[in-house]
């Protein structure tokens, strides 16, 4: 169901250009620009295609994929060239408002839409809007694949205990591996983690696109990782798309404990720390058909068995779910999903703010915390714009012990 959207969304978009491009551009591009379309589209396509019925692990598949890439690389220039046509559309109406007669049939509309000062302004637009568009994808192009940065802070907690102040944990979050991620990209990832050197990894959802398949380079990169305190993970809504239990059998394999509603109990110094996890909504509804597998969030069946001295974490994919994570006594929690608006147009205004007020970095309400990552991988086109990705190390202090460097 989820391929069909996308797909319908991508052949919406393309129409949509075709039919704009068609209406200002050179007579002698107007024949081309279908066959353009088509040889862009075609292997996206058949990729998708072949996504759909589970063989992408074929050697044809995996050599159709840079071609698929860039066909999602077109989708991203296209968007933003459309959204500045659209712009110029407006700017053109909002000039000439006062001297645009009333349109009373189609033909006189038609005739305005064919207005020769008016083609030329979009033509020249266009033009010009070609190269802002593909400066603006490649510059998102390099932001979502160009190394994450690092984001590093200490946070106190009056009640943690001495024991685990400077613990150091490292965040991973909605890595998104799938056909718009390379593995190499993933085994990056694994050399910037090692560098962090943390007590724990945490992996707060979204592993992969869609297909438990596409956790394989995950496995390989990140399997065993030698955190001292373990490595523990949740699923995200992404990994819900399909059946999720592969995806949990081949990270428990790997040497991580999958937090479902669950929680594990870890002692420093002699203090202990329990990490808790609660399941993503969409555990309810896998496929898109309402396949159950799981609760969805329940916090009340996540934190039994947790000892009182206990401190607690807790990973949540959703950070509108923080309420649900500080139930569980959490002083803490981790989460991702939203990728900070991924593609932010107006600097300093997150798109993420759909999804509500918690859209990344730290948020701290009557001693609760909650920090929300911007991720690391993409969704929908392969871009990023005043949203990169990053790495989260977090280490704990407690306002009772002095603190160490």
């Amino acid at each position: 169901m989820i391929f069909f959207l996308i797909f319908g969304f991508i052949l919406a978009l393309q129409l949509l250009h075709w039919h704009v491009l068609r209406r200002i551009e050179p007579p002698w591009l107007k024949p081309l620009l279908p066959w353009l379309l088509v040889a862009i589209h075609v292997p996206l396509a058949v990729y998708f295609a072949l996504r759909l019925t589970g063989a992408v692990s074929n050697e044809f598949s995996q050599a159709l994929r840079p071609f698929a890439r860039v066909g999602f690389y077109f989708q991203a220039f296209t968007a933003v060239h459309l959204v500045i046509l659209a712009v110029a559309e407006t700017v053109w109406w909002w000039r000439f408002r006062h001297h645009l007669p009333e349109l009373e049939t189609e033909a006189e509309a038609e005739m305005e839409a064919e207005d020769p000062t008016r083609r030329a302004f979009l033509r020249k637009v266009a033009t010009a809007g070609f190269g802002v568009a593909a400066v603006g994808a490649g510059y998102g192009a390099s932001e979502a694949y160009g190394d994450p940065g690092i984001t590093r802070m200490d946070l106190s907690f009056p009640d943690l205990p001495p024991g685990l102040d400077g613990l150091k944990l490292l965040q991973l979050s909605d890595l998104h591996i799938g056909p718009m991620l390379a593995p190499r990209t993933v085994a990056r990832w694994r050399v910037l983690t090692d560098r962090e050197a943390p007590d724990l990894l945490l992996v707060t959802g979204d592993l992969v696109d869609s297909l438990p398949g596409e956790v394989a380079p995950f496995i390989e990169s990140f399997g065993h990782f030698p955190a001292p305190l373990g490595c523990f993970a949740i699923l995200g809504n992404h990994d819900y798309f399909t059946d999720p239990r592969p995806i949990w059998h081949d990270l428990e394999g790997a040497g991580f404990r999958c937090l479902e509603n669950a929680n594990r109990i870890v002692e420093r110094n002699g203090a202990l720390l329990a990490i808790i996890g609660i399941s993503d909504p969409m555990a309810l509804d896998g496929r898109f058909r309402g396949v159950h597998f799981g609760d969805g969030p329940r916090p009340d069946i996540a934190a039994i068995g947790i000892p009182d001295r206990a401190w607690r974490l807790c990973l949540s994919h959703r950070p509108s779910n923080w309420n649900l994570a500080a139930s569980t006594g959490s002083k803490l929690t981790l989460s991702g999903h939203t990728h900070g608006g991924q593609v932010n147009i107006i600097p300093g205004v997150s798109s993420a703010r759909l999804m509500g007020p918690y859209t990344q970095g730290l948020f701290d309400e009557n001693g609760f915390k909650l920090y929300v990552s911007r991720g690391l991988g993409v969704v929908g086109i392969p871009m990023r714009l005043g949203a990169p990705p990053e790495i989260v190390v977090i280490t704990l202090r407690s306002s009772k012990a002095p603190s160490r460097g």
